[in-house]
């Protein structure tokens, strides 16, 4: 039996996976009122045929069975359960303690799934070509801002959609936009007491229902804005997360999966207590059937609305079992099968910190990985480490030393996760303290410099400096062989005063000003892309035609590449008259790009 719901001539049938519960419950709801219907058992699934109903009924589902948490049993039949395979929500999450409560009735806290009728297929080949420029958007923080795009769509994903946005995309030459979380999410319980709430969305419920808050237009939002950015030329990349859910640890609230049949979708140890190889409180045991077939649901479900492709959170989870990280993983089996996902744009961050849990190089030679070894060599040579030269040419040239040949590795200076690029040159050290977690969460470590001054300065001397730092490191990543990656506002210095984990800052810390926006930074930047984009084939992959030299022109020698006074070099890709020059210089802290 497949999992979800089916509207047909005679009303709507459902389906639910739970291997371990001793009865199911479908609850429909007519404004508060529930009527609960027991489902029938058909081995591992439960079901139900309800005549005469129509989409846009709104239901949820309750679940018995054994109470036992410390084995992995959290039956509780007072809490309402979302279906994990809904795909529309009528109401977002927002966290209370009594969703972790045994025993309460948590009806009136849960949003409720809608039955949706189906909808046409608009799968076409991904709009994504390898070399290009990936531009990661926090889709509420990017435009709460903007002074061009309607107060009443700020914050939303149709405000990708406006023709100011859309110039600001082509003027960077962006190929594909890569969106941070947009499907249902609820806040970490701690946040609340602080007055803090999710900013980032990595903390979802159910896989497929978009979040009212930033897709309030719902599937057909999401439909319209791929096609207005499809019309553009832009691809459009989902940033899914399949290696947790915000059910959290042991005292965490009981959803959805949870509730349903939380020893089939989370990983247990063999005393029964979760297992937490990412940090947020559970793992989703992806090795089971069961959470294999929500995931690949899922990537159907929005490669149907014209998705191009999908960036993976934690992914090596995806391929772990009780035995550990298997490359060979049936999902990636699976989704090479699949008809419709097979030509997918498919990226992992390759790193959980579960055991084993760095796996840079080792997904499917057609999948990207973010590259964090590009990020930390470029970041050291420009600190100004010593022996760094030739580990910054490996990953100018594609890093051939983790990928071969492929360059199927995603550059990138940084991301949501981290350091902004103007901090990194403002800040020695983190600056979480607005977090509520006493400056203890977020990386110790950035690789980052302050040209003298911690933070905010005046200082003409150092506003300079960062510049020519800033504009070093962004001439490197255009300059980079294969796909590079580009946080949104790091063209125009966008700055979060040091806060290097701002998940919870749902407010101007990351919200982009647009209105002081460093033009000069973007025009450069601008710039940047559109000899790129003008050389388009001599990025994809390095080039046979390729020549290192010193910047007098001569050849490299062992002493130029090895000694500690190894600063500069010199890339000529592509052939005389067709090609280009890269001149290194981290003396006059230059990195520039010219016609060769």
């Amino acid at each position: 039996m497949t999992p979800g719901v089916v509207v047909h001539a005679g009303g709507v049938r459902f389906t639910v996976f739970s291997a371990h519960a001793t009865a199911l419950w479908l609850c429909l709801f007519d404004g508060d009122r529930e009527t609960r219907m027991a489902m029938t058992r058909h081995g591992d699934h439960f079901s139900l045929d309800v005549p005469g109903l129509q989409p846009g009924a709104r239901y949820g589902l309750r679940a018995d069975g054994p109470w036992d948490p410390a084995a992995g049993d959290w039956f509780d039949p007072a809490k309402l359960l979302v279906d994990p395979h809904a795909t529309v929500l009528d109401r977002a999450f927002t966290y209370d303690p009594r969703l972790a409560q045994h025993g309460f009735d948590s009806a009136s806290l849960v949003p409720k799934a809608v039955v949706q009728a189906p909808s046409a297929i608009a799968s076409a080949p991904p709009l994504f070509a390898r070399g290009g420029l990936i531009y990661e958007i926090n889709v509420r923080g990017f435009t709460m801002l903007h002074p061009d795009v309607p107060a009443v769509l700020r914050g939303t994903l149709a405000a990708l959609a406006h023709p100011a946005v859309i110039a600001h995309l082509q003027t960077l030459h962006v190929s594909a936009v890569e969106l941070m979380p947009i499907t249902a999410w609820i806040d970490e319980r701690h946040l609340p007491p602080l007055g803090l709430t999710n900013a980032w969305g990595y903390n979802p419920v159910v896989p497929m229902a978009l979040d009212p808050r930033l897709v309030p237009g719902g599937l057909a939002e999401l439909r319209a804005t791929i096609a207005a950015l499809h019309a553009a030329g832009i691809g459009v990349i989902l940033d899914l997360v399949f290696n947790h859910s915000g059910e959290s640890d042991a005292q965490g609230p009981t959803l959805a999966l949870r509730g349903l049949d939380s020893r089939t979708y989370y990983a247990h140890e063999p005393d029964g207590a979760l297992i937490n190889d990412t940090g947020c409180g559970n793992t989703l045991a992806c090795w089971q059937p069961a959470v294999q077939a929500l995931i690949l649901d899922t990537l159907r479900h929005f490669t149907r609305a014209g998705v191009d492709g999908f960036r993976f959170d934690l992914a090596p989870v995806l391929a772990r079992s009780p035995s550990g990280f298997d490359p060979q993983a049936p999902i990636f089996a699976a989704i090479a099968a699949d008809p419709l996902l097979a030509d997918r744009i498919l990226i992992a961050e390759p790193w959980d910190i579960g055991p084993g849990g760095y796996q840079l190089g080792a997904f499917p030679a057609h999948w990207f990985e973010w590259n964090d070894r590009y990020r930390d060599d470029v970041r050291r040579f420009w600190r100004g480490d010593a022996h760094t030269l030739g580990a910054l040419a490996t990953r100018l040239a594609g890093s051939s030393d983790v990928f071969g040949a492929n360059a199927r590795g995603v550059s990138f200076l940084a991301a949501h996760d981290g350091f902004s690029l103007h901090d990194l040159v403002s800040y020695r050290e983190r600056h979480n303290h607005a977090n509520g977690e006493q400056n203890r969460d977020g990386h110790g470590e950035n690789l980052s410099w302050n040209n003298g001054v911690e933070g905010p300065s005046h200082d003409p001397a150092v506003i300079a400096a960062r510049g020519r730092d800033s504009r070093a490191l962004l001439a490197t990543l255009f300059a980079s062989t294969g796909t590079i990656m580009l946080t949104a506002g790091d063209e125009f210095g966008r700055t979060q005063y040091g806060n290097n984990n701002a998940y919870a800052q749902d407010n101007a810390l990351t919200w982009l000003d647009w209105q002081n926006r460093d033009r000069a930074l973007e025009a450069y930047v601008a710039d940047l892309a559109a000899i790129r984009a003008g050389h388009a084939a001599l990025f994809a992959v390095l080039p046979d035609e390729t020549r290192w030299t010193r910047l007098d022109g001569a050849p490299m020698t062992p002493g130029d590449w090895e000694g500690a006074e190894a600063t500069s070099v010199m890339l000529h890709l592509g052939r005389e008259g067709h090609g280009v020059a890269i001149r290194i210089d981290r003396s006059t802290r230059t990195c520039t790009i010219v016609a060769a």
